[in-house]
C-alpha cells in the first residue's frame, strides 16, 4: 500500500467536507498539514472498529474511512454543530461509496459512554481541552473500552520545548477559544498502565513549529492488531 502524504489527506478531507462554513472547511483541509495523520492512520489496524473520543468535526474517521482502512468508526463530542457536520461528512462518504459504517453522536466525556468495546480507541488532540481533574478518568473510561488485543491511539500537544507549547496555546486561542490544559506523557502512561494497557510506543512529531506526542498502549490478550509503522519505541520524527 502506498504511503499517504499530508497532500493525499488534503485532498481527501477537501472531498469529503463539501457543507458548512468556508472556514471550516479550510481547516479540515489543512489540518493534515500540522497534524500526522499520515502517521495516525498507519497507528490503526486495517478492517478496525474505531471509537474516536472526542471527534470534532469528524475528521480523524473520515481519512480512516476514506482511505479504506476501518469497517466502522464511532466518534463523539459535545460540540453539537461539529456532531452535526460529522454527521453530513458520514452521509456523504456513503454516497460517495466508501464501505465504512460510521456514526457520530453529540455527548459529552463527562456523561456515560457506550458499553460497547472497540479494537481501538483514539484520543487525537483531546486531552489539553480536559480539566486537569477529570483527565484520569477520560483515560480510565477509554481504557475499558478496548478489547483485549486492542490498543489506545494517544496524540497530544507537547509541553516541552516550552516555545512549541506555547505555540499550540496561541493557537487553540484563537481557533478554539480556549485555554488549554497540559497533561505530561508521564501521567498518561501512568493511568493506562494502572488500567491493564502496556505502552508500545513514545515518538516524538514535529511539524512547523507544532510539537505532538503520539502513545500507542495496547491491551494484552486476544490476536492483538497488526503492528503499526510507528511501534518503534523512541523515535522521532520530524518536519519543517
Amino acid at each position: 500500500m502506498r504511503t499517504l502524504t499530508p497532500g493525499d489527506l488534503s485532498g481527501l478531507a477537501e472531498r469529503l467536507f463539501q457543507g458548512g462554513s468556508t472556514k471550516f472547511r479550510l481547516i479540515q483541509k489543512y489540518r493534515p498539514y500540522i497534524c500526522p495523520f499520515d502517521v495516525l492512520i498507519d497507528c490503526v489496524p486495517a478492517g478496525a472498529a474505531v471509537m474516536d473520543v472526542g471527534c470534532g468535526g469528524g475528521l480523524f474517521l473520515g481519512l480512516l474511512a476514506g482511505t479504506d482502512r476501518i469497517a466502522r468508526g464511532y466518534g463523539f463530542d459535545s460540540n453539537e454543530t461539529a456532531i452535526g457536520t460529522a454527521s453530513r461528512m458520514a452521509d456523504l462518504a456513503r454516497r460517495s461509496g466508501y464501505r465504512a459504517d460510521l456514526r457520530f453522536e453529540a455527548r459529552s466525556a463527562a456523561a456515560d459512554w457506550p458499553r460497547e468495546t472497540f479494537d481501538v480507541v483514539s484520543l487525537i488532540d483531546v486531552m489539553h481541552h480536559v480539566p486537569p481533574a477529570a483527565q484520569e478518568e477520560v483515560i480510565r473510561k477509554a481504557a475499558a473500552r478496548i478489547r483485549p488485543g486492542g490498543r489506545m491511539v494517544y496524540k497530544d500537544m507537547c509541553r516541552k520545548p516550552r516555545w512549541r507549547a506555547v505555540a499550540n496555546r496561541l493557537h487553540d486561542l484563537v481557533l478554539a477559544q480556549d485555554w488549554i490544559h497540559y497533561a505530561s506523557a508521564h501521567d498518561v502512561v501512568r493511568w493506562a498502565e494502572s488500567c491493564g494497557l502496556a505502552l508500545k510506543s513514545f515518538t516524538t512529531i514535529n511539524l512547523f513549529w507544532y510539537g505532538h506526542e503520539l502513545l500507542i498502549f495496547e491491551r494484552p490478550g486476544g490476536n492483538g492488531p497488526a503492528n503499526a509503522a510507528t511501534d518503534a519505541a523512541g523515535a522521532a520524527v520530524s518536519a519543517s
